[in-house]
């Protein structure tokens, strides 16, 4: 089992910076990545970004140059870096981890909200 914590999240301004960090633990040796996803009020969840076990990363093409996924070693901390933030990135923003061989995400945290203000 892998355990996952948000935390980070809050009001910010239009234009402001959040970073949001994915506290995990457990067993860790088997997560080959971490998604990052939110969900604004009435919409489907979206997916924001991800990184892998060996650090590179992807993005939704709508959120390219603002939003950065980052990693410690070892790897038991990822974070989002979100900058010039807008009011329509109010949302719950959720990380996830994949195990190897999985299409799925196998583990997801409770999400942390994050509202800018206009």
């Amino acid at each position: 089992q892998v355990q996952l914590v948000e935390s980070g999240g809050g009001l910010v301004q239009t234009g402001g910076s959040l970073r949001l960090s994915c506290a995990m633990s457990g067993r860790l040796f088997n997560i080959n990545a971490v998604g990052w996803y939110r969900q604004a009020p009435g919409k489907e969840r979206e997916w924001v970004g991800l990184i892998r076990r060996g650090g590179s990363t992807n993005y939704a093409d709508s959120l390219k140059g603002r939003f950065t996924i980052s990693r410690d070693n070892p790897w038991n901390m990822v974070y989002l870096q979100m900058n010039s933030l807008e009011p329509e990135d109010t949302a719950v923003y959720y990380c996830a981890a994949l195990e190897y061989g999985s299409s799925t995400y196998d583990y997801w945290g409770q999400g942390t909200q994050v509202t800018v203000s206009s």
